[in-house]
Order: C-alpha cells, then sequence, then structure tokens
C-alpha cells in the first residue's frame, strides 16, 4: 500500500507559513497551501520592479516561460502553445470571440461545467444562442448523446476532464474529439480539477488539436493569476476580443484598414497588462516541485492513495445515506484529486467543520474533501472523525 505519511511528512516542513500540520486543510482541490519559497518569488518580484523598472517585463516573460515549460511536460505536449492571462474566465471569453456564432449559434456543454462556464453560457441563451446541455449521467451512453447532438450548427462543444462536484474524470474525451473532428467543430476543455491531478498525454490520448482551460490556483499551487489556454500550434484563430499583448511584432507598424494582426506565439488569445507577481511565485513553486522529486506520477499515487483513505474511513462510519453518501462509487481510478460526498445538509455540515477549523468546501448538495500532497493520514482520520460529530449535530 501507498505510504502516505512518508511524501506528506518529508513536504511538511516547507509549508510552515500556512501552518499544514497545525490545521485540517481540506480544500486541496479549490485553494492549497503555497511552499514557503513561494514568498522569495514575491520579493524577487518588488525588487525586480525597484531595480528594472519597465526592463522587468522581460524577466517576467521568462517567469510565463518556465510555467509553459512546466505544462508541456506535464501533458506530454511539446508542440502545444500556451496563453497566459489573469484568470480562466479571460481566456475562455476571448477564445468564444474566435467563434462564428453568427452562422453556428449552437454550443454543446454538460451539466457537469464550473460556474464560470456555465454562468458566462446561460447568459449568452439569453442573448440568442443555443446551448445543449448533455446530462452527464448515465455515463454509459454519455458519448452517444453528445455525438448525436453535433450537427452543422454546432460552434463548439465545451465540457470538463474532471466533473468539479463529484471528482469523476471523463473517460470519453478522445472519442468526443474524434467524432468532433470529423464534424470539423472545436472542442474546449476546462482542466482545472485535472492539471496536476489526473495525468494526461495529450499526445497518446489524440487531443492536439483541443483547447484547454488550465489555472494554477489549485493543485499547480502556483495562486491566483497563472491561467492558460492551451491551444494547437497552427491555431489561427482570430479572437473578436482582444489586447495588444497579442501581437507585440506589429506595434511599430502604421495604422491602417489592414486586417487585425496576430502574433504566431503563444499569446494569441490574450489581453493587456497585468500582475506579473503571480509568475514570479510561481516560477518559484515549480523550481521547489522539480527539487522534491513531485512528477506526474508521484502526485498522482499520492492523491489516490489519499482519496482511498478517505473513502474507507467514510465507508467505516455507516453513515445514514439519507443524510450523506458517496457522490459515486466508481473505482479510484476514475476518481480526481477529492472525495464528493452527496448530502441535504451540505452548506450546513461545511459551516459546522469550518467552527472546529476543518477547510472543506460545498457546493449545492455536494460537500467535498480535497486531498493535497502534505496532508497525512493522521490528519484523515481526523477530518473523517469531525464529520462524524457534524453529522451527528446536524441529523
Amino acid at each position: 500500500m501507498h505510504n502516505i505519511d512518508e511524501l506528506a511528512t518529508r513536504l511538511i516542513p516547507h509549508y510552515t507559513h500556512f501552518k499544514v500540520s497545525e490545521r485540517l486543510l481540506f480544500t486541496g482541490h479549490s485553494h492549497q497551501a503555497w511552499p514557503d519559497i513561494a514568498l522569495q518569488g514575491q520579493q524577487e518580484y518588488f525588487h525586480a520592479s525597484a531595480e528594472l523598472i519597465d526592463k522587468k517585463w522581460d524577466l517576467a516573460f521568462e517567469k510565463a516561460d518556465t510555467l509553459r515549460n512546466y505544462l508541456r511536460t506535464y501533458y506530454d505536449d511539446p508542440e502545444g502553445l500556451y496563453c497566459l492571462d489573469e484568470n480562466t474566465h479571460i481566456l475562455f471569453v476571448n477564445w468564444l470571440s474566435s467563434l462564428d456564432l453568427k452562422n453556428k449559434p449552437k454550443i454543446i456543454t454538460t451539466n457537469g461545467e464550473f460556474h464560470s462556464l456555465y454562468r458566462q453560457l446561460h447568459r449568452l441563451e439569453e442573448a440568442g444562442i443555443e446551448v445543449d446541455y448533455i446530462d452527464t449521467h448515465p455515463d454509459e451512453s454519455f458519448l452517444d448523446r453528445i455525438s448525436a447532438s453535433m450537427d452543422h450548427r454546432t460552434a463548439a462543444i465545451m465540457l470538463s476532464r474532471v466533473y468539479f462536484e463529484t471528482s469523476l474524470v471523463n473517460i470519453h474525451l478522445s472519442d468526443i474529439a474524434k467524432a468532433a473532428r470529423e464534424k470539423n467543430i472545436p472542442v474546449l476543455i476546462d482542466d482545472y480539477h485535472g492539471t496536476n491531478a489526473v495525468p494526461l498525454s495529450i499526445r497518446e490520448a489524440g487531443l492536439d488539436d483541443c483547447f484547454f482551460l488550465i489555472g494554477g490556483y489549485k493543485y499547480l499551487q502556483w495562486g491566483e493569476g497563472n491561467c492558460f489556454l492551451r491551444f494547437p500550434k497552427d491555431c489561427a484563430y482570430r479572437p473578436a476580443i482582444t489586447g495588444w499583448f497579442a501581437s507585440f511584432s506589429t506595434l511599430e507598424t502604421p495604422r491602417d484598414k489592414e486586417l487585425t494582426q496576430y502574433d504566431n506565439g503563444n499569446q494569441r488569445f490574450t489581453t493587456a497588462t497585468y500582475d506579473s507577481s503571480s509568475q514570479f511565485r510561481a516560477a518559484k513553486v515549480v523550481n521547489f516541485f522539480h527539487e522534491q522529486g513531485l512528477t506526474s506520477t508521484v502526485l498522482r499515487s499520492q492523491y489516490q492513495a489519499q482519496i482511498a483513505l478517505l473513502k474507507e474511513l467514510f465507508l467505516k462510519k455507516e453513515f445514514s445515506s439519507d443524510l450523506i453518501r458517496l457522490s459515486h462509487n466508481r473505482p479510484i481510478e476514475q476518481n480526481g484529486g477529492f472525495l464528493s460526498l452527496t448530502s441535504p445538509i451540505a452548506k450546513q455540515l461545511r459551516e459546522d467543520l469550518l467552527s472546529r477549523d476543518v477547510f472543506t468546501d460545498a457546493r449545492g448538495y455536494i460537500l467535498r474533501f480535497g486531498a493535497a500532497p502534505y496532508q497525512t493520514s493522521s490528519q484523515i482520520e481526523q477530518a473523517i472523525d469531525e464529520l462524524e460529530k457534524s453529522v451527528k449535530n446536524l441529523g
């Protein structure tokens, strides 16, 4: 059996500012602790700004490339392009503005998407865009149903690799991408809950022509401001919403009536000036992960062992299924980086747990316990014991 504590105890001394050994932090799928070295990145940014003034941007772009290279390695994607911006919503909207929604007014998505994606699509529905929300259940017929929805009016397919409520891994992406490719429909994959938690080779999965939304706030430990849109190297999309950072090469070109130009590199979908301190911080974390040997294999093994233990201890409590139950019974191999529990009192449970400094989170009827590599087996046992107290308090 995987030894959870061997890795966790080695990492804990590097997270003193977040006090990971003193607190039950089970929001790892939402906001992981930052290693202490991240503070040096923040300080490096300040000193670089003071010393270099505008020249700091050369250094900032180097830091961004450090993050890109990490993602290319993680995804086995040496030729993919990675556009940086402050959050995935900016990148999503800019990408969306590339689509021909006038002639193809239909978007296919699922009923299991994160609030940011759902809210934007729901608002577009009000403006006349047709959105087909495919139910993720039953999983056995999901591929057939999403394929049946594809037609000549479809502008894009947008869906998650790991669903933010259930933590289930979408195992149909390769087949969906193949079906969409045959109809010349682009596929956008929200991988915020997959990056650094569930390894993926874009090349082996046949997803080279797909677009990926990636965020650093969760399993990457990069914090806010480090989001990327991964897109294929031959992409020629022309987003209608665009900032001057998308074409540095044309800044000195005289203004005329010619078509708006875009650079062929990573920044096709970006906007404009941003706070680059987050890249200094994140680059330190990338180096820390390398030094600690936190490879995709090591991280996945740790997460699976932690989720398996959470699940085992939860089942041993024999809670009433009317009060709280597992959100699914799929194998651990099909689970992401958190344990999802369904309860009619999920939000009250979260509040009761938080009153005793147990950090979880709730979305509707879903209570989520997120793992993190610095989490010990003892902390996992304590968390489930505290859940038992909360269920008794509220049940």
